[in-house]
């Protein structure tokens, strides 16, 4: 049995605190929030899991010295906007060798940096790590099977990871293509707001199907680009992830795209979801990453014009259908 925090009480922070303690491990769950804290401790429900019942063991707390003091391993679970600032907090109670996992998915804007990336910049003396995959927070938290991969540069460290949280319908694989995965996890939430606004416009599954290969195509030609493998984009981090987000209606990246593609500024959209909207905030990231590493992302781009540049949804799809003719592979 271990020690873990999880920091960050929304959907996927408890639905992974909640899986750790069924592991039999001693949780810890951290919410910025005290009258957030003291709901969970008086309720023992989660709201952000629409009133589901937490494990009798978990433990609550909003003091980040005690989420962060003494533990074997930290779960960073906050939205991927947060996720500096909140290692910034946690730095002074971190200790050498510390094991951290970073589970949000996202690209910083300014730096172009990654999830672990900005962590490890933070708190240079921990041992970061990664874990992501096709998961929806709310079918984790009902138990229903569901397989994720943990990254790490060393091998050792993921087997940690995978050991820490793999259970009976929580299947763990190990990678250490931590480029990879974390690309994967980030770009696949801007694509999934073109496919909901493909489904506001009425396109159909013809539509769908061409948005998600051909999405996982220019990821996986800037991932191969910046140092990651090629069969990452073919596995769970990529392809897997990918079809899960723009599939699902638990998918908040799909459901403010299918408001913005009804004509909802983006801003409503996002007011309507009343959760952050990932994709929104990778957008200009992952396309200036594009930019810098010179590789075409043409529907990172349509998709930075809907959001920024109020270029019509209707409009977007016409420029990807009309870009000049290609081979669909290099090779060919």
């Amino acid at each position: 049995m271990a020690k873990i925090s999880v920091l960050g009480s929304g959907a996927w922070g408890t639905a992974l605190a909640m899986l750790l303690s069924d592991n039999g491990h001693e949780v810890l769950l951290w919410s910025p929030f005290a009258e957030h804290t003291e709901e969970l401790r008086r309720t023992r429900k989660s709201s952000a899991l629409g009133g589901l019942e937490l494990p009798a063991g978990m433990q609550f707390t909003s003091d980040m010295k005690k989420a962060g003091e003494r533990q074997d391993a930290i779960v960073l679970a906050t939205a991927s906007v947060y996720t500096r600032g909140v290692a910034r907090e946690l730095r002074p109670y971190v200790k050498t060798g510390q094991l951290l996992v970073c589970v949000a998915k996202g690209i910083e804007e300014k730096s172009l940096l990654f999830q672990t990336d900005e962590v490890q910049e933070e708190i240079p003396d921990a041992v970061v790590a990664c874990l992501s995959g096709p998961s929806h927070a709310e079918e984790v938290a009902r138990r229903l099977p569901t397989t994720c991969v943990a990254g790490a540069a060393d091998s050792a460290v993921a087997e940690q990871v995978q050991e820490l949280f793999m259970n009976r319908v929580f299947r763990v694989y190990t990678s250490t293509d931590v480029k990879g995965i974390e690309l994967g996890g980030a770009v696949k939430n801007v694509i999934a707001l073109a496919a909901g606004i493909a489904d506001g416009l009425g396109y159909g599954d013809n539509t769908k199907a061409a948005l998600i290969t051909r999405g996982i195509a220019e990821t996986a030609r800037l991932g191969v680009k910046i140092g990651a493998h090629w069969e990452t984009f073919a596995g769970l981090t990529g392809i897997g992830d990918l079809i899960v987000t723009c599939a699902s209606m638990h998918s908040r990246n799909r459901r403010a795209g299918i408001l913005i593609g009804r004509g909802k500024p983006v801003e409503e959209a996002m007011r309507e979801v009343g959760q952050v909207v990932e994709g929104v905030y990778s957008a200009k990231a992952a396309l200036a990453l594009a930019e810098r590493e010179q590789v075409e992302m043409p529907i990172v781009d349509v998709v930075n014009r809907v959001l920024f540049s109020e270029l019509p949804a209707a409009e977007a799809v016409r420029m990807l259908m009309e870009r000049d003719p290609i081979a669909e592979w290099n090779y060919l």
